[in-house]
């Protein structure tokens, strides 16, 4: 324990790297909370979830498509004016969800709002990482920052819908959506006036091909196993609440999220704080192999508390497989697509969970709560065989000179 507290104090004590990481959790606050928020005051509005979902799911499919573009455009022209055209279309869009509801307006309006909203998201998750890499040139010091990422992101996913939850309960549904957009704007400013975009650099007279990164055959191979990894994640999102409802209890499935947040956050501390000898494609193998152990687990355990301690070990080893990805994308993607490589990363992560969410909730109706974590399992298993495909092979070691 010592051994990691003093790495993290020596890192964090870097030139701007302890600015920077409370910049990262702050500024992507607004990802924890727009989605919920959106989902409830539509269904506070709207009447049902598959209304609210249907727009919520627009907004995200959107965001999935639109980020390449938006990377493509941060590599070849910067992040500055985009942050600022972002953060002004984006929160319009909101406040046209708000003032469709409020007047009665089609549906269709709502729908073409949310994805408005998700097209012209801030890449604020995405140029975070792409700081990362520029702010560090060792790959042992990037693995820390990604590590450190991969804890921010689950706190931003623990604390944001909290919060959310908080004011849902005092003050409606409205509220805390108009919270989510306030954040959403603050983070805007408090990004661009911190020192982040400092760090970000712009490469002039690179050959650019259509594809960008994907020309690079190593990155699909960490683009594949990373969807096939967050379908597996997408099936604990759904696995969770249903588990819980099928218990009778619908609230648990809220605090087992939380609990799989919380083990991730651990886990994720842990691997950026450790040295390891392996390199980082085994690193990002053996992460998810150890993911086979104890997502079947689930399928078996029957007390609530037992349960509970599988969905901390499940959590423990997701960041540590972000936050290996995202070294492996940061290492193998040419510095002039740095941006765009990293949007095509949210791209997988994304849609994956999306996939798996969508999935896992037609293998629970049609098969019973504890399916989807087998299925996850299996799904994991072949994703860290896709993984050790990225291993560098041995060098061949010489032969002996034959003696005469």
């Amino acid at each position: 324990m010592k051994t990691i507290l003093a790495k993290y104090s020596e890192f964090v004590r870097q030139p701007d790297v302890a600015r920077l990481l409370a910049v990262a959790v702050v500024t992507r606050m607004p990802v924890g909370m727009v989605g919920f928020s959106m989902l409830m005051f539509l269904r506070a509005s709207l009447g049902n979830f598959a209304l609210a979902g249907t727009a919520v799911g627009a907004n995200f499919i959107a965001l999935a498509v639109a980020a390449p573009i938006m990377g493509r455009i941060i590599d070849r022209h910067g992040p500055r004016r985009l942050l600022w055209v972002t953060g002004i279309v984006q929160p319009l869009a909101f406040l046209t969800i708000l003032a469709s509801v409020k007047l009665g307006l089609p549906f269709a309006f709502v729908v073409a709002s949310a994805a408005c909203a998700g097209a012209f998201a801030p890449p604020i998750t995405t140029l975070t990482r792409a700081v990362w890499r520029q702010r560090f040139e060792r790959e042992e010091d990037r693995r820390t920052a990604f590590a450190l990422d991969a804890v921010t992101i689950e706190i931003n996913f623990t604390a944001g819908p909290a919060i959310m939850a908080a004011i849902l309960a005092t003050a409606g549904a409205t509220a805390a959506f108009s919270v989510a957009i306030a954040a959403a704007i603050l983070a805007i400013f408090l990004f661009t006036m911190s020192p982040a975009l400092r760090y970000f650099r712009r490469e002039t007279g690179a050959r650019r091909h259509l594809l960008g990164p994907l020309t690079e055959p190593r990155l699909w191979i960490v683009f594949g196993a990373t969807f096939g990894l967050t379908i597996a994640v997408g099936f604990l999102e759904v696995g969770y609440p249903a588990y819980a409802t099928a218990l009778g209890f619908p609230a648990v499935g809220g605090l087992l999220l939380g609990i799989s947040s919380l083990g991730s956050a651990v886990g994720g501390a842990a691997y950026g704080g450790l040295h390891f000898k392996a390199p980082v494609e085994r690193q990002f193998a053996a992460a998810m192999a150890l993911m086979v152990v104890p997502l079947p687990l689930h399928a078996v355990v029957s007390p609530t508390a037992l349960f509970a301690v599988v969905a901390f070990l499940a959590g423990a080893l997701i960041a540590p497989s972000i936050a290996a990805q995202s070294t492996l994308v940061s290492r193998l993607a040419p510095s002039h697509y740095a941006a765009e490589a990293f949007t095509w990363s949210s791209t997988f992560i994304v849609s994956g969970l999306g996939a798996g969410m969508a999935i896992g909730g037609l293998i629970v109706e049609r098969a019973g709560v504890r399916v989807p974590f087998a299925i996850g399992a299996a799904i994991v298993a072949a994703m860290a065989l896709l993984a050790l495909a990225l291993v560098p092979a041995r060098p061949a070691i010489a032969a002996a000179p034959a003696r005469d």
